[in-house]
């Protein structure tokens, strides 16, 4: 039987490459769609990812791994420290955007930071990639439901990484995430880590997608629908419970 981790690797791809050049807002409020991913987004950091950390601190105990075992809290530090990275990188890049403004009079990062931030979502994805191998055990239902949270966080993050870079990351940065999280999924059908070792790279992961989540995909206060958030997250939250 083919895993589904397949189907929803090529699916999250098929999101980078082409679905994140639709423009949604032309035809649903910008506040409004934005709004309601983030409340979906909510949804599933809460009920999934929250969780999730939870059990794999416990396996991670149990495993007694070298480098981690004169640490507590393995895994939220692991979480923390992919938060920290991406913040840091965002912060370069908001940096750079104001620096090339101001002596360029151009809206872009400059090409070297461009390439630090493309590649370390590129990282992110081929991770992705490779823990989507791990779904061969949920069902179906289950399965779709995680592929429409990420196509939805994907969306949002196209549209932000296209905010900063403008013209190179829709010539070289889509692709490369393209290529990224197919290269994960090859990955993860031809090699496969211990439980403990998945549950290290997935607590980064889990960091990362947690920042993503509350930096991008809540919007501020003047261009938020509070309704539209209260309804992604309920019904994200009640799909989740009825599994």
């Amino acid at each position: 039987m083919v895993n589904p981790g397949i189907f929803l690797a090529i699916g999250l791809a098929v999101v980078h490459a082409f679905f994140s050049k639709l423009t949604i807002p032309a035809f649903i409020p910008h506040h409004k769609w934005l709004s309601f991913a983030g409340g979906v987004s909510i949804g599933f950091v809460f009920l999934e990812i929250f969780p999730e950390l939870s059990h794999a601190q416990e396996e991670i105990e149990h495993a007694q791994l070298p480098l981690l075992i004169y640490l507590e809290n393995h895994v939220y530090l692991l979480a923390l420290l992919g938060l920290v990275v991406f913040y840091g990188l965002d912060s370069l890049v908001l940096q750079s955007r104001k620096a090339n403004q101001d002596q360029k009079n151009t809206d872009n990062a400059s090409t070297i930071i461009f390439w630090i931030h493309i590649s370390a979502f590129a990282l992110l994805n081929v991770i992705l990639g490779y823990l989507l191998q791990d779904l061969g055990a949920h069902s179906l239902y289950t399965c779709i439901l995680f592929f429409a949270a990420l196509a939805l966080h994907f969306f949002i993050i196209d549209h932000h990484l296209y905010e900063h870079h403008k013209t190179p990351y829709n010539q070289r940065g889509r692709w490369l995430l393209v290529a990224a999280i197919i290269l994960g999924m090859i990955l993860g059908q031809a090699a496969m880590l211990d439980k403990a070792g998945v549950l290290v790279i997935w607590s980064f992961l889990a960091g990362s997608i947690i920042l993503n989540v509350l930096k991008r995909e809540l919007p501020d206060e003047q261009e938020s629908c509070f309704m539209s958030f209260i309804v992604g997250a309920a019904l994200f939250t009640g799909l989740l419970l009825a599994k």
